[in-house]
Formats: structure tokens, C-alpha cells, sequence
């Protein structure tokens, strides 16, 4: 009775260690996030005042977020270009790399796996070291200083890890599986459309959380190649409100910006996080 009631103790003193240090790290993680989100709520100037506490002492305000009207076009006018970038960034590193990873696991013909090294070596380029070349290609084929121009430049960076996500997804399913459909006389596209993309969601989610991330983030090619103001991305914008106007920074509208920035982020990881995993780990054991 005595060693059962100890062997009761350790396993209840285990799991409070385990949530304890699960709070911990879930407290350090969702902390800088919180604050951000309450200093957006600040009056403008009390969100230049020191950051304790972080709540709103003087009562929440949205004066923040009405400030970042007056920078530029408009806050929304630089959201609607970022999503518009990042959706069709999404949509085509998906489809691409798709058809990609489906014709590189299954598909024999010459020099297969030199190609596919070539396209992954691709990563080891820094994206800094291109962006000259980027900039003339894309001036001689008219696309500089436009949203598609972005686009295909964020695809072309994204391309080869969808597309190694993507072949380790169709590695990870049987061949067997593939094999009774073309017996019941299904094509290519078919057995690809009907039959392997519902098995292989959980690499396209992942792909497709990658290429939306990557985009709505991303700053420097942003910077260099849109000079039209009309035309910048939320990340652009928030560095022109960062460097404030005579050396003075809105700070409180500087949080407006990252948690607008980030609750796209937040609300598709939170939806789609049980397919991001599966698909980060498919291909993992064979």
C-alpha cells in the first residue's frame, strides 16, 4: 500500500513538472506576442512611455490603428497588396511544385536525380547575391515595380523546398495504391487529382504555410524592386514607419503594424497546424 501510494506521488509530482515547465514555455513564447497586441490598444502617448505595465492604464483606444491610415496610401491599401501577393505566391509554388515532386517520385527519365540535386542546390545561392540579376531580368521582361513581378521572383525562392516537401510526401504513399487505379483504367491526372492529392494534403498545407509565410514577410526584394508607392507590401510600410519623421517614432502605431502583420499568421498556422506536422514528418520512416 506504502509503495503504491509513493509510486501515486512521483507519477502526480511528474506530470505537474511536466505542465509546470509547458506553462513556462508557452508563457515565455505567447509573452512578447501579448504585449505587442496591448501596446497596439495604447494611446498614442502612452505608447511611448516605458513598457510597464503592458496593459492600457489610461483604457484601451484604437487610436494606433487609425494613425496608420495616415501613412502613404492607407494601411489597408498595403494589406490588400501583401495578400494579393502572398495568395498567388501560394497558388502557384503549390501547383508547381506539385506536379514537380509527383514527377520526380515517380517518374523515371534521364538525369532524374542530377536534376533534383540541382534544383535543392539551388537553396545554398543567397538571395542577396541575385538580386541584380533579378532586378534586369525582370526590367527587360517589363515586370519591375509590379505586384507579378514579386510573385514570380517569392515562387522562383520557394520552388525548391516545395518541391523537396512535396516528393517526400508522394514517396511516403505506396506505390500500390497508384498502381490498382491505373489497373481500373484511371489517367495520370486523374490518379493524381483524385487518388494522391487527399493522400499528400498534409505536404501541400505545409508547402502552402511555407509560401504564405515567406511572402507576407518577406522585406528586402519588396524594398529594391517596387518603387511605386502605391505598390509597397505590409513589410515595407512598417519599416517607413519604424524610421519615423524627424526623428521621431509612433511606437504605439508600430504595434498596431506587427499585430496586423502577424494575426494572418497566427489564424492559418492555428487552422491548418495539425497538417503542417503531419506533413513536416512525412517521408520520415520508411
Amino acid at each position: 500500500m506504502a509503495r503504491s501510494r509513493k509510486a501515486g506521488t512521483l507519477r502526480l509530482l511528474d506530470v505537474a513538472r511536466y505542465h509546470g515547465i509547458g506553462i513556462v514555455a508557452a508563457f515565455l513564447f505567447l509573452a512578447p506576442l501579448a504585449w505587442s497586441i496591448l501596446v497596439s490598444f495604447k494611446p498614442s502617448v502612452e505608447a511611448r512611455q516605458p513598457p510597464l505595465p503592458p496593459w492600457p492604464v489610461g483604457g484601451f483606444s484604437t487610436q494606433n490603428y487609425a494613425n496608420l491610415e495616415q501613412y502613404g496610401s492607407g494601411i489597408w491599401t498595403y494589406a490588400a497588396n501583401s495578400l494579393a501577393v502572398s495568395a498567388w505566391t501560394v497558388v502557384a509554388s503549390v501547383v508547381i511544385s506539385l506536379l514537380a515532386g509527383y514527377g520526380f517520385s515517380r517518374f523515371r527519365f534521364p538525369f532524374k536525380n542530377v536534376l533534383f540535386v540541382l534544383v535543392i542546390s539551388t537553396v545554398m545561392i543567397p538571395f542577396q547575391s541575385i538580386l541584380t540579376p533579378l532586378f534586369l531580368i525582370l526590367t527587360k521582361l517589363g515586370l519591375q515595380n509590379t505586384l507579378t513581378g514579386i510573385v514570380l521572383v517569392y515562387v522562383t525562392l520557394q520552388l525548391p523546398f516545395s518541391i523537396f516537401m512535396m516528393r517526400n510526401a508522394f514517396d511516403a504513399v505506396p506505390k500500390e495504391i497508384e498502381d490498382a487505379a491505373r489497373v481500373d483504367g484511371a489517367s495520370v491526372f486523374v490518379v493524381l487529382y483524385r487518388i494522391m492529392l487527399p493522400l499528400v494534403l498534409p505536404g501541400v498545407v505545409t508547402v502552402a504555410i511555407f509560401a504564405f509565410l515567406a511572402s507576407w514577410n518577406e522585406f528586402l526584394a519588396a524594398l529594391i524592386l517596387l518603387t511605386d508607392q502605391n505598390k509597397y507590401t505590409l513589410p515595407v510600410l512598417m519599416a517607413a514607419v519604424r524610421s519615423g519623421q524627424f526623428g521621431t517614432i509612433d511606437w504605439g502605431a508600430v504595434q498596431a503594424g506587427v499585430a496586423l502583420m502577424m494575426a494572418p499568421c497566427l489564424v492559418l498556422f492555428l487552422l491548418l497546424q495539425r497538417y503542417y506536422i503531419r506533413g513536416l514528418t512525412a517521408g520520415a520512416v520508411k
